[in-house]
């Protein structure tokens, strides 16, 4: 089993948090994991990218070439494209479709839909809405956008549910109820898209 995946966003979207649930749950599958530096943290609103390895294998390097990411998992659909030079042909990008305008040049917003759009392999998804109607804050979209990606990850779905109950469990059972919400609302979503039905089978 081998994943390289990059985690990209804005600050304060909660990107950490996402590769923290997915390390945590990689190293009790018995996985070896390697994480690059985060970059972008010290500016809320900047932009935030991480190379997250994952393998059954030992690993070397904690960067991922151009063309070698398996899956690109952004909150923000602009910062999805910034790194689709290293998304490998079969690769999966799991975005959000609302953009975060932090930039004053930042492109049509339909435009870079499209793009995403002409990808084979995508899932774009309303993270925050999902977050809401699972009876979960809007700070929870991060966990939406994760349990959209577990399909793809080769992390068994409990063995990340067991995760999120062991990171947030100093924040309560409501904190961690709400986060599990979150993430089967993201889950179920993917798996009853035609993309997936049609697509996913490759994982």
């Amino acid at each position: 089993m081998k994943r390289d995946i990059i985690l990209a966003g804005v600050g304060g979207q909660g990107i950490l948090s996402i590769a923290t649930v997915i390390g945590d749950a990689a190293l009790n599958e018995g996985l070896y994991l390697k994480q690059a530096e985060v970059h972008g943290m010290s500016q809320r609103g900047g932009d935030v990218q991480s190379n997250l390895r994952l393998s059954s294998e030992p690993i070397y390097s904690d960067l991922i070439p151009k063309g070698g990411a398996d899956i690109i998992i952004s909150l923000e659909p602009m910062e999805a494209l910034r790194y689709l030079p290293y998304l490998k042909e079969d690769g999966w990008i799991v975005t959000s479709n609302k953009p975060f305008v932090n930039i004053p040049n930042y492109p049509d917003v339909e435009e870079v839909i499209k793009h995403i759009e002409a990808i084979p392999h995508h899932v774009l998804l309303d993270v925050e809405t999902l977050a809401k109607e699972a009876g979960a804050p809007a700070q929870a979209a991060n966990m939406v956008l994760l349990g959209a990606a577990i399909p793809m990850l080769g992390i068994d779905h409990d063995k990340i549910i067991a995760g999120v109950k062991r990171i947030f469990a100093r924040k309560g059972e409501a904190i961690v109820a709400a986060n599990v919400a979150a993430i089967e609302a993201g889950y179920e979503n993917v798996h009853s898209s035609t993309l997936w039905k049609l697509f996913g089978t490759q994982w």
